[in-house]
């Protein structure tokens, strides 16, 4: 998920927090967790990677979503940032 988060950032991941458009998330797709994008377009959701090299998938709804990422740190306790 690159240039967003970077390899080995420690990411905090809250299942009982709303979901919107553009957020963050840790979904189910096809037996997989996958950590995407969220885009809902005309009432369709998609998990779209920030990474060209993968392919958008549309998902059934937030029945697929575990989770939203809420923040990240270095995994240091520095440079932390949220996304709430």
């Amino acid at each position: 998920m690159e240039p967003e988060f970077a390899e080995g950032e420690v990411i905090i991941i809250e299942s009982s927090v709303v979901v919107e458009d553009g957020c963050y998330v840790v979904a189910l797709h096809d037996g997989e967790y996958l950590f995407r994008q969220l885009h809902i377009e005309h009432g369709r959701w998609f998990l779209k990677p920030l990474n060209q090299q993968y392919e958008t998938m549309e998902i059934p709804g937030v029945s697929a979503i575990k989770g939203r990422i809420i923040s990240k740190s270095n995994g240091r306790g520095r440079q932390r940032r949220s996304y709430l």
